[in-house]
């Protein structure tokens, strides 16, 4: 198989240097090629990817801004690999990734893959506290790739693979964003294609935001859930309600412990000392530790309320998803 790496950017390119000079790191004996979408950037970063020509078999496109979706899209209809790889800026690539996944593929072929990401030690200690809330188990269940025990996993398009066939047959991303990888993982189980984890085929993706940045994201997380099980009922999951769950009980626990009744308040205080250990044993940062905790709030009470604000929008007030959340919709 020839690989494509597909790379849509907007104004970042500091990032994507840093993605593509790991990209010469990698140790894989075949010919890939890297194709990278400049979605309207005011901040090009054209002349980055110049530097790499006579490294890497690259090919640069500038478009009007659409959204990541469809400007992964508009890279993989130029690519001319057989199997596409999708990427966002801001990760970097270990040497052995293209191998790993090659293996793989080779072993037990999908249409489509997914991989988890993981924290370099050179990140921030916000980075490293976000990458652990994103990634634990005991805070996402895995859902990110850190588990194989989801029955279907639905890759993530910061770390994806797909087919040019799967590609073809599903026309590739909607306009959603957030929410468009796990839209295309539905469609495609709809048209008989498999996915898996790739497990050890990891990427460390930098995630450049900060704690505003962060509840944004996770807010539209939440907003994008109810909208997919509105598209497809019978994925509706009830662990998708967790995270509100979780928040509401927390709120009710702070006004039992107002009336003096402590005890459910104790059982939030303890999950989240267990976050805590967690963070300060894989991190050995006790600054770390504090900041996970910090960021599973905000992760609890963004998505949370997101997927509250956009249920209600769709199942009780009968809203388009369009017109209840026109902020989740690139017009292409």
């Amino acid at each position: 198989m020839l690989f494509s790496f597909i790379i849509p950017v907007y104004n970042r390119p500091d990032e994507i240097d840093e993605l593509l000079q790991s990209l010469t790191q990698l140790s894989f004996q075949y010919a890939f090629e890297i194709v990278v979408i400049e979605d309207g950037s005011t901040i090009k970063c054209n002349q980055i990817v110049e530097k790499y020509k006579d490294k890497l078999d690259i090919s640069y496109f500038f478009k009007s801004n659409s959204g990541p979706g469809d400007s992964r899209n508009f890279g993989m209809r130029n690519a001319k690999g057989d199997y596409f790889i999708i990427l966002d800026s801001d990760c970097i690539i270990p040497k052995d990734y293209l191998q790993k996944v090659s293996d793989s593929l080779t072993l037990e072929f999908v249409d489509c893959f997914g991989g988890p990401d993981k924290a370099l030690d050179t990140f921030s200690d916000i980075q490293k506290a976000i990458n652990f809330t994103m990634t634990s188990f005991i805070t996402t269940g895995g859902i990110r790739g850190g588990s194989e025990k989801i029955d279907k996993f639905q890759p993530r398009s910061f770390n994806m693979g797909l087919s040019k066939k799967a590609f073809e047959a599903s026309k590739g991303f909607g306009n959603i964003h957030p929410g468009e990888d796990p839209d295309l993982s539905i469609r495609l189980w709809k048209m008989n294609f498999k996915t898996k984890l790739i497990s050890d085929a990891y990427v460390y993706h930098k995630r450049r935001i900060d704690w505003n940045k962060f509840y944004t994201q996770v807010n539209k997380f939440g907003k994008a859930r109810p909208i997919l099980n509105f598209w497809y009922p019978e994925y509706a999951k009830i662990t998708f309600w967790f995270p509100s769950l979780f928040l509401l009980g927390f709120i009710f626990s702070i006004l039992f412990a107002v009336f003096s009744f402590p005890y459910f308040l104790f059982c939030y205080v303890f999950y989240f000392g267990m976050i805590f250990v967690s963070a300060l044993l894989q991190n050995k940062s006790v600054k770390i530790g504090c900041y996970a905790v910090l960021a599973s709030l905000i992760q609890f009470y963004g998505y949370g309320k997101g997927f509250i604000q956009a249920f209600t929008n769709l199942f009780v007030l009968k809203k388009k998803p369009e017109e209840a959340h026109p902020e989740l919709f690139f017009k292409k």
